[in-house]
């Protein structure tokens, strides 16, 4: 049965939290929301800073992947009207694609009564990614671990203490997740692949029993950052001395160009730690902006409308970030 019109809100994400390339993701609560329905000639309406070179055409990610929904349920819906709005930077590692991704499918199958399960839709997600972290933290909220070995999807979620928060500085320029993944080797040393896989695992353990104060150390990685640094001024010198400045730990963010630094929410830090930042990427001629944001515990979610009248903008007004 076809719902006359849904929408959804998805959480960004971001990847990796240091050693767990493509295996660890954790959710945030900086948002895009999609409306989606039926519509006799499809239509786009995108809306917010972030929507540059989106396509207003079938080629449409978001418009696509709906289709598979469909096509997987064995329904036809050839026409949409489709609306977006999002808070999420487009290619600054903070999981935009992903979020386009997982709204589409969770908008498309709650639009036709929600034939797929979440596993599926996880699966449907990971094969258009090409890796669970991000669309997994967007899907399910909180922290995942995850694997893909080409055919299974999986994933365990872990519930962060509520302590936890996540210091972004977010550069201002575009970094390409092609372009990120182009400067890794094809082959790394055994050594290294041992690193990654001790304080992944250590991380994950942290992760779960609270443990943060072993997070410093944990989240270190010898398989893609020490690539991906020179692609990103200051982000040599954030590595090695944020933890100086009241982190917790610091990673990259997926590929990048944000820095992330998980934080205490009690720390009479974070301020130092944010000019930290500033400085440290000013130095280098960088400008950027910070964000000091929480995980995302719900993941992507249908919304109900209080009131059948209201638009698309008033459903979310209020929810936008200043």
């Amino acid at each position: 049965m076809t719902m006359e019109k849904v929408r959804v809100r998805i959480p960004a994400s971001t990847a990796n939290l240091g050693p767990g390339f493509d295996s660890l993701g954790m959710a945030l609560n900086l948002y895009a929301w999609i409306e989606m329905e039926e519509a006799e000639t499809t239509r786009f309406h995108l809306y917010g800073d972030h929507m540059d070179g989106v396509p207003t055409d079938k080629t449409n990610l978001i418009y696509q992947v709906a289709q598979l929904v469909f096509n997987r349920a064995g329904v036809s819906v050839p026409e949409l009207a489709i609306s977006m709005y999002s808070d999420i930077p487009l290619t600054r590692g903070l999981g935009s694609s992903a979020s386009a991704i997982v709204g589409a499918l969770a908008a498309a199958n709650a639009l036709i009564g929600e034939p797929l399960s979440r596993q599926e839709l996880f699966t449907m997600a990971t094969e258009l990614e090409k890796h669970p972290d991000n669309v997994g933290a967007s899907l399910f909220g909180g922290i995942i671990a995850s694997y893909w070995d080409g055919t299974r999807a999986e994933h365990l979620r872990i519930e962060p203490l509520p302590s936890l928060e996540v210091l972004v500085a977010i550069p201002a320029f575009q970094l390409a997740t092609e372009k990120a993944r182009h400067a890794l080797p094809d082959e790394v040393p055994m050594k290294d692949a041992v690193f990654n896989v001790g304080h992944s695992s250590v991380l994950v353990a942290a992760l779960c029993t609270g443990r943060y104060d072993v997070i410093r150390h944990a989240m270190q990685d010898a398989l893609h950052q020490p690539y991906r640094a020179p692609l990103i001024p200051g982000m040599q010198a954030i590595l090695a001395q944020a933890v100086d400045h009241g982190a917790l730990g610091v990673a990259l963010s997926g590929a990048g160009p944000t820095l992330l630094a998980l934080v205490d929410a009690g720390s009479s830090r974070k301020r130092e730690l944010e000019q930290f930042l500033l400085d440290t990427l000013g130095a280098e001629g960088i400008a950027a902006t910070t964000l000091c944001l929480k995980p995302d515990l719900a993941g992507v979610c249908v919304l109900t409308e209080d009131d059948g009248k209201r638009t698309f903008i008033e459903t979310i007004k209020g929810e936008v970030r200043a």
